[in-house]
């Protein structure tokens, strides 16, 4: 039998013999050619299997399919970067249609003001004629100035929701890229497309970083920045009366922008958001409280009194902290005590067991002792609301005064009071341990800080009502190392007004503690034993 080049040959004895044929080659002719009589022989041919066929096919055949495998993928790689390179000036504005889910003014409060200045633009772009037949022109662009965690961004997000109408993001950094002439191509190409989708939005976030005031880079006055921001003002020059494109940006450095940005004509109107007060943070924190069970004991006014400072991420941060708190303890409901230990968190980082010695412990709560007890015999001060040991961030104690209301003035009682009861760890520590720590370094600064704005910019010091800072300019001057704006013997004397004011308020906190030496010791002694004190435990040491 015959199968490929393999022989199975039967003999006369009824035995079976294997061999094989050279490839290609006739079996029968090679019989013929060494006289076998074929007609004497059965000779049975087994077609050959077709699979060996197809791998010495695909064997053959694999080489040419990985080469042009291969130069597709170069060409497409290839045709990939040209096509990159031409959309370097391509805007990426991120773009969100009125069928996304979005923010709407009923998802923020506390910025009752701003939404009634934003909603007339949503008005406008509901109902431009309505401005139009009068001859009302709308503002080009809406400056949304604020510190951060306010809502600025919420806010415009809010407005392009309200108004039904498509809306342009993009961060001022993303108008920036190594090319030059980038961010001004991306500049026409995001109006361009805003215009194409009229009525709609444009937001630029963080315009600071693209509208600093021209002249004042390091790069000369032809760098990338000053293009880019050259080409939003063309652009916002641009804009005729029918054109319902709205430029919203936000920013929280109003101050480094340049003049053209804030002229009539291009950011016409000025919306200030400002840290929330008691009633606003009342608003937000029942905004974020949705959705999340409490206990009836918590006391939503008592809770914004707590959070005297707080913006409006810091609350929504402090809820969601919360939340996580009570979820890791098995609990089904947020308590009191879970909202206040993550306030603590937001503002002062994690709790942190570390291992003390109890002479370490001792210092530190005397130290902390310090702070709270010369807080307490200070005219002006708010009441201490929680002394503890107990680490967190990188404080080895901390003593809590939040402020019990809003404060938008200060008196220079309250600044000196202030810079008292932060020496007043300093002066517990040298009074009585006779040794001074590293512990007060933060202390230092901040009291140090506090007294030179009283000298330089409030004049609150012997030099008078003079600003000695210099202002912008002189901040512009230091920048770029041109020295102070104030003479030498003028420097001299600053200096010496806010070393005697710090001297003043030190000798004045050891005062305060030698009085009230047993008290000092019935609070740090306190400290050590509990490690945390509430401010109704303070008060009932000291009395």
């Amino acid at each position: 039998m015959i199968e490929g080049d393999a022989l199975t040959l039967t003999g006369k004895d009824g035995n079976n013999y294997l061999s094989r044929k050279e490839s290609g080659e006739s079996f029968e002719k090679v019989l013929r050619e060494n006289g076998v009589d074929t007609a004497a022989l059965k000779i049975d041919v087994k077609n050959p299997d077709l699979n060996g066929h197809w791998f010495d096919l695909i064997i053959n055949i694999l080489p040419i399919i990985l080469m042009v495998a291969f130069f597709w993928f170069i060409f497409r790689q290839a045709r990939g970067g040209a096509d990159s390179i031409f959309s370097f000036g391509k805007s990426r504005a991120k773009v969100f249609s009125k069928d996304q889910p979005n923010i709407t003014f009923n998802d923020i409060a506390g910025v009752d003001e701003a939404k009634k200045e934003l909603g007339e633009v949503v008005d406008f772009l509901k109902f431009p004629d309505k401005y139009l037949a009068l001859g009302a022109r709308i503002p080009k662009g809406v400056l949304i100035v604020g510190p951060p965690g306010v809502g600025k961004t919420m806010l415009a997000r809010a407005v392009a929701t309200e108004a039904g109408v498509p809306f342009f993001s993009m961060a001022g950094s993303e108008f920036m890229e190594m090319l030059v002439g980038v961010g001004a191509a991306r500049t026409r190409d995001l109006f361009d497309t805003a215009k194409k989708n009229a009525p709609s939005l444009i937001f630029i976030d963080e315009l600071e970083s693209i509208g600093r005031q021209r002249g004042m880079g390091f790069a000369g006055g032809h760098d990338e920045r000053e293009q880019t921001l050259n080409q939003i003002l063309v652009e916002m020059d641009g804009f005729t009366p029918r054109t319902s494109v709205i430029v919203l940006a936000a920013t929280n450095r109003p101050d480094l922008l340049d003049p053209a940005l804030l002229r009539p004509g291009r950011f016409d109107r000025r919306v200030v958001l400002e840290l929330p007060d008691i009633k606003e943070r009342e608003g937000i924190i029942k905004v974020h409280m949705r959705g999340k069970p409490f206990s009836d004991d918590v006391d939503i006014e008592k809770l914004a009194r707590r959070t005297v400072g707080f913006s409006g991420a810091d609350l929504e941060n402090m809820l969601n902290e919360a939340a996580i708190l009570a979820a890791s303890n098995g609990k089904k409901i947020i308590n009191p005590n879970d909202l206040e230990e993550s306030a603590l968190k937001v503002k002062m980082g994690p709790e942190r067991k570390r291992l003390q010695s109890d002479e370490e412990k001792k210092l530190v709560a005397y130290h902390e002792a310090g702070h709270a007890l010369v807080a307490s015999q200070l005219p002006g001060m708010d009441p201490v609301h929680r002394i503890s040991i107990v680490a967190r961030g990188l404080a080895l104690g901390f003593t809590m005064i939040p402020p019990s209301q809003d404060r938008y003035n200060e008196t220079q009682t309250h600044l000196l009071s202030q810079i008292c009861s932060l020496l007043g760890g300093r002066a517990a520590e040298e009074m009585v341990f006779n040794e001074l720590t590293v512990g007060a370094s933060n202390d230092i600064e901040q009291g140090t800080m506090i007294a030179r704005h009283m000298v330089e910019e409030f004049g609150m010091s012997r030099l008078g009502p003079i600003s000695l800072d210099g202002g912008e300019e002189g901040q512009f001057a230091r920048m770029f190392g041109q020295g102070s704006p104030v003479s030498e013997s003028t420097a001299a004397s600053v200096d010496r007004e806010i070393k005697e004011i710090i001297d003043n308020q030190y000798r004045r906190a050891k005062e305060i503690l030698t009085a009230n030496r047993v008290k000092l010791d019935n609070v740090a002694l306190g400290l050590v034993e509990k490690e945390t004190l509430e401010g109704e435990d303070f008060i009932k040491l000291i009395l």
